[in-house]
């Protein structure tokens, strides 16, 4: 029945909006490259799913909507004009690579019913054997959970439960998690591992990135989830060059949260 899974080690990437544009009010073409140029290097030996944000800022360099209804409304259509581009902007970008992408396109519901679960992991399943890289954000037409709360971050870690990733490596614009003395005194030192995940509630500082919706609430809340099935995750700063390969090669200061449970193979 269906394919078996490579023994490859599997990473669900996520990518929020901050790490896209830089910090910009544009996508950065560089950092999709940099993100694709990991994924040819740790190819071998990882592959990969992709949850990307980013839609409402790509749409953002084309169209000036009108509006005088209600925000989310606006920001669901702006998701609407964005994600066709932004899954362009990909597909160029890695075509130059070798590398295949796909889009999928999930919302909160469809992990609550077993039939979609089902569907949504062989489709990835079926893609990844076929080394396509799917590319996962959230139906914002009909869902609005992530563009008020969360920039993906949950999406992300219900992705990785279900998939049984690996690994969830959440890249943001900070390195790592720091602590919250280190934020306001702004010495930024790194919280570089963490088994009990509550210690992490009370190091967050309520800050909301520029274009994203999440900040570090939402990081950890997916690493709850993550956790609570046996993944682990690292939060990592992706505005860098190479930040996945730099965290697996330990060249960076980042973010380990670990599974409670003892016996999960080491990454």
């Amino acid at each position: 029945m269906g394919m078996g899974r490579s023994d490859k080690k599997r990473i669900v990437l996520k990518i929020g909006s901050n790490v896209l544009t830089k910090g910009t009010d544009h996508i950065s073409r560089g950092k999709i490259e940099d993100i694709g140029r990991q994924i040819v290097a740790l190819q071998d030996i990882y592959e990969f799913v992709i949850v990307s944000s980013g839609a409402i800022a790509v749409a953002k360099q084309f169209v000036n909507l009108e509006s005088n209804g209600i925000a989310i409304t606006v920001k669901q259509a702006l998701a609407s004009i964005g994600q066709p581009h932004l899954m362009r902007i990909f597909q160029e970008s890695y075509r130059d690579l070798g590398l295949l992408t796909s889009q999928c396109l999930l919302s909160y519901s469809d992990f609550e019913r077993e039939q979609s679960k089902k569907n949504i992991v062989n489709t990835i399943n079926v893609l990844i054997a076929n080394n396509y890289i799917p590319i996962i954000n959230e139906n914002d037409t009909v869902a609005t959970d992530e563009i008020q709360f969360g920039d993906n971050d949950k999406l992300a870690g219900l992705t990785a439960s279900l998939l049984k990733a690996d690994l969830l490596i959440i890249a943001t614009n900070t390195n790592g998690i720091c602590t919250k003395e280190s934020v306001e005194n702004k010495t930024f030192q790194t919280i570089s591992e963490v088994i009990d995940i509550n210690v992490l509630d009370e190091e967050i500082v309520e800050e909301i990135s520029t274009h994203g919706t999440g900040g570090m609430k939402s990081k950890v809340q997916a690493a709850k989830i993550a956790q609570h099935a046996g993944i682990e995750t690292w939060v990592v700063n992706g505005l860098e060059d190479d930040f996945m390969s730099n965290a697996i090669n330990d060249k960076v200061p980042f973010t380990r949260v670990k599974p409670e449970k003892e016996n999960i193979e080491k990454i």
